[in-house]
């Protein structure tokens, strides 16, 4: 990124201040990728941890795969999911509060007994796959947050930050060279009029 400026006092007052400007967020945002990248490492693992736990209960439950041709899978459905937001570094996030089942009626006289066991271990998976997914949005969101922020600390290190000292630099030059120039200048003109003298 090229840096404009102008080879006078005024620039050179507007650079120093983009310059502090951003030596005193870098710290910030780098704290803040460092935050981001912890959390979406929690969010991952967590999302693992879960679909872990997901494949082990669907394991657990398969002998009794020829049973659930018999289950009525409407008996149960989500009605409601409670969700809320927590901002994370700066970043809102989803949280699940609570999962609302409903239940419809049916005979326990007329259906075999595990319907109940059925009806429970559908919730329970439900409610560990709507987990889950809560857990790979919140991920996902921090994952991207943490990488504008990574741009952003990337941008500052090692294009503006450099660029504007090197601009400071340059225009520090050119005064100091300006200023001894007249110096010598009047210098000489001091010294022609000693001599006319």
């Amino acid at each position: 990124m090229k840096i404009k400026f102008q080879y006078n006092k005024t620039s050179l007052h507007r650079l120093k201040k983009q310059l502090a400007i951003r030596e005193r967020a870098l710290p910030t945002l780098k704290n803040k990728e460092s935050a981001l990248r912890v959390e979406v490492k929690k969010a991952k693992d967590e999302a693992g941890y879960l679909d872990k736990q997901l494949s082990e209960k669907m394991q657990a439950y398969e002998h009794m795969v020829e049973l659930w041709s018999e289950f009525n899978p409407e008996l149960v459905h989500i009605c409601d999911v409670k969700t809320s937001t927590k901002k994370i570094a700066g970043v809102k996030t989803p949280i699940l509060e609570d999962i609302s089942f409903s239940k419809k009626y049916f005979s326990i006289f007329n259906n075999p007994k595990w319907y109940l066991d059925g009806i429970h271990i559908l919730q329970e998976l439900s409610r560990i796959s709507i987990e889950k997914e809560f857990f790979i949005r919140k991920m996902q969101l921090l994952d991207h947050a943490r990488k504008k922020t990574t741009q952003k600390v990337n941008l500052y290190e090692k294009v503006q930050i450099p660029g504007f000292q090197d601009a400071i630099r340059k225009i520090n030059r050119f005064l100091e060279d300006e200023e001894n120039l007249s110096k010598s200048s009047q210098k000489i003109v001091k010294s022609r009029k000693e001599e006319a003298a």
